[in-house]
């Protein structure tokens, strides 16, 4: 009665194939992305954006690049912090060495640096892989902090070791630094995160995501079969530390500002990411988006009713969050490994039945 498809015709192979081939679920995203892009910007302040909408959207870049790397491809990584890190560090020179390049590119730019660190740091996969290969990763992730705050020249020899992000305009309007307005950072970064949902859904659904899967699901045989384990886990890798670099880019330069790589960049920031993968649900681009948006909302939830409401002390309901968060993992790796996003599908199922029985 709610979600049908019944006299809803395919004609060609396109049409068929395309990414939402029911067209109740295409006027659903046209709606979603109407709202975003033309209501959202005019009712939000400068809480909404800074406690809920930018953290989504820049994390939900980073999920779906390491959804890429873990999700689809297989490799285990938990080196996510210290990519992002790389992101942030790259825009943060390319801005005080390029002054008249728009900040557009200096992020583009910093996702390509990213990508050229991560395929440096994934070249063991060609020879490791599972526990080994985490280990691999989180052995990047220290050795990318420790080299942050070790070398001088990547802050640009300042005293206390921040990177601060000057004031830069788009079109004459302030993206960085502190005359920013709310719904400029947002659409921002609202532009990003489309772009790359679109960029990974159709790499996902193309030769090379069927490539990815087919290294995930059993290396051996895909080789077998003339798949280039060279070439597939490099190449995710590489787009995988691209959306990560945009990621940390938008995180320093849009979001805080200003950043210390140890305390904003640090191995917690890997594992939230692997969080939002996995309670999101692991290969599935909405899946990033879900546990991106799952991860962001709970704490500001629990903040306001717990701290708020309730009267709890800062630090007990910081402590609560971590349980809970802890607790849905091992539920969703145990009960629903492929996490909300099949939760999603399954409710879909049952909607287009209804009211009929299974």
């Amino acid at each position: 009665m709610f979600y049908r498809e019944a006299g809803d015709f395919k004609t060609s192979y396109q049409e068929d194939s395309q990414t939402f081939p029911i067209r109740f679920d295409r006027y659903r995203y046209y709606v979603v992305l109407l709202v975003a892009f033309a209501v959202v910007p005019f009712f939000i302040d400068d809480y909404w954006v800074n406690a809920v909408f930018l953290p989504f959207l820049i994390y939900s870049i980073a999920a779906i690049g390491l959804n890429i790397l873990v999700g689809y491809c297989g490799q285990v990584s938990l080196g996510t912090g210290g990519f992002m890190a790389v992101g942030a560090y790259a825009c943060y020179k390319f801005m005080t060495s390029f002054e008249e390049i728009n900040i557009f590119f200096h992020i583009i730019l910093s996702g390509g640096v990213t990508a050229a660190v991560c395929v440096l740091f994934g070249l063991p996969s060609l020879r490791i892989k599972g526990f080994y290969l985490a280990v691999a990763t989180l052995a990047a992730q220290f050795f990318l902090v420790w080299l942050f705050n070790r070398v001088p020249w990547f802050y640009n020899y300042s005293a206390s070791g921040q990177i601060s992000a000057p004031e830069r305009t788009l079109f004459g309007i302030p993206i960085t630094g502190a005359e920013t307005a709310p719904w400029a950072t947002y659409l921002f970064c609202l532009v990003f995160t489309l772009l790359s949902a679109i960029i990974a859904r159709n790499l996902t659904r193309g030769t090379a995501g069927r490539k990815w899967m087919a290294i995930r699901d059993m290396d051996i045989a895909a080789e077998i079969i003339g798949v280039n384990p060279l070439k597939a886990k490099l190449s995710a890798f590489a787009i995988s530390g691209f959306f990560v670099g945009i990621s940390g880019a938008l995180f320093f330069s849009v979001y805080l500002g200003a950043v210390e790589v140890g305390e904003a960049f640090g191995i917690n920031k890997s594992f939230l990411v692997l969080f939002m993968v996995i309670i999101g649900g692991l290969g599935s681009i909405f899946g990033s988006f879900a546990g991106a948006a799952f991860l962001v909302l709970l704490p500001v939830l629990l903040k306001n009713v717990l701290v708020g409401t309730l009267g709890w002390p800062t630090d007990l309901a910081a402590h609560f969050e971590f349980i809970i968060v802890g607790a849905l993992i091992i539920i969703f790796l145990i009960a629903e490994p492929h996490g909300l996003a099949q939760l999603w599908r399954v409710a879909k199922e049952k909607l287009r039945l209804w009211p009929f029985p299974h």
